[in-house]
């Protein structure tokens, strides 16, 4: 008795015969993809997760031994194997389910943070002291993992902490009463060539506020003075009501430049040398500045650089955001935070500088 194969039973057959081929294919460019992959490493070592490990442990326990000695390129198989083995061990563990574990419970990612915030929040403070203020909040840990935390973390027990105050502590401690001074310099094209342009700007850290306090080929004694008295003036002095100004040791800063300040009860704060980052607030502003305005033009003389300044300077306090005083601006405009009107765009040195907002009612 023949068998008649129907013609449904025959495409089925070719149907079949091409998804193997296709499916064979992409085996194969996939195991060729992998061995490229690994030539491509070299020696160096393939480092897994236990999550991979155990993706490659339960594919490779259905192919077996022989096919995987064909196909794995980036593991051998017997280590595909022994990962099997390991998972299977782990799930008859039942370490899971003990109820207790030996030993103390460990403290707690939050716990942690809370312990390592306050110690740098509160240089003063001993372990004793974190312990209570953590228990306040509801965590029972140990004086002694306190001290574990600190330690692994690099932090000094409270009296060598006591002894020392941070630079950012500093900062933070007197920004109401604090400034900082410094140059940058700027090349100009003058009648006589390229000529360099020393910019002078003070800072007030507490609310950003920058004053350009002039600029000078020539920035002298006699120059430094009349600075200073304009900075300390009675009426409009920029530094009225600060105590401290940082400032580096660069000779511009003359003594009789220190004495105006110390005269009005302002003490000049020299930071060590070479150490640019202890002045950062105005070193990122001078960055700003020059990012933003003046390395994106060319300038004829002192008086297109000082209409630069002075534009810029205006950008800077009304429509720029500061992420230092949490992304707001210094001198909002009364249409900050308006909702209900059209968006307007203002530009300035022609379009270099933009502020977007609503017009105001």
């Amino acid at each position: 008795m023949s068998i008649i194969i129907q013609p449904w039973q025959l495409f089925l057959l070719s149907l079949s015969g091409w998804i193997n081929r296709h499916q064979q294919h992409a085996i194969e460019y996939l195991i060729t993809e992998n061995q490229v992959l690994k030539e491509k490493l070299g020696k160096k070592r393939i480092l897994l997760n236990d999550d991979q490990r155990n993706r490659l442990a339960v594919k490779g326990k259905l192919l077996g031994r022989k096919l995987l000695s064909e196909i794995a390129t980036t593991v051998t198989p017997d280590k595909i194997l022994r990962w099997h083995r390991q998972l299977a061990a782990e799930k008859w563990n039942y370490s899971d389910r003990r109820t207790k574990k030996p030993g103390r419970p460990p403290v707690s990612e939050e716990a942690r943070q809370l312990v390592l915030r306050m110690a740098r929040e509160n240089p003063t403070w001993g372990y004793d002291r974190i312990q209570g203020a953590l228990s306040n909040l509801g965590y029972s840990i140990s004086d002694r993992a306190v001290g574990n935390i600190l330690s692994a973390n690099g932090i000094e027990p409270a009296p060598e902490q006591k002894r020392q105050t941070t630079w950012k502590t500093f900062l933070k401690a007197h920004g109401e009463v604090l400034g900082a001074i410094d140059f940058t310099t700027f090349e100009v094209w003058t009648k006589g060539g390229l000529v360099t342009y020393y910019l002078l700007f003070v800072m007030e850290i507490a609310t950003r506020r920058v004053y350009f306090a002039g600029c000078s080929v020539n920035p002298d004694e006699a120059w430094m003075m009349q600075i200073g008295r304009n900075l300390t003036d009675t009426f409009d002095g920029f530094l009225n009501g600060k105590r401290y100004v940082l400032m580096d040791r660069d000779g511009k800063f003359c003594l009789a430049f220190r004495a105006i300040l110390k005269n009005e009860d302002i003490k000049p704060v020299q930071l060590p040398p070479r150490s640019p980052d202890l002045n950062g607030y105005i070193e990122r502003f001078h960055r700003s500045l020059k990012e933003e305005c003046l390395d994106r033009m060319i300038f004829f003389g002192e008086g297109s650089l000082r209409k630069a300044i002075n534009t810029f300077m205006e950008h800077f306090h009304t429509e720029r955001n500061h992420q230092g005083i949490a992304n707001r601006l210094i001198e909002p405009g009364e249409e900050v935070g308006l909702h209900n009107a059209d968006v307007l765009c203002r530009d300035r040195l022609g379009g270099m500088l933009r502020y977007y907002y609503r017009k105001a009612a």
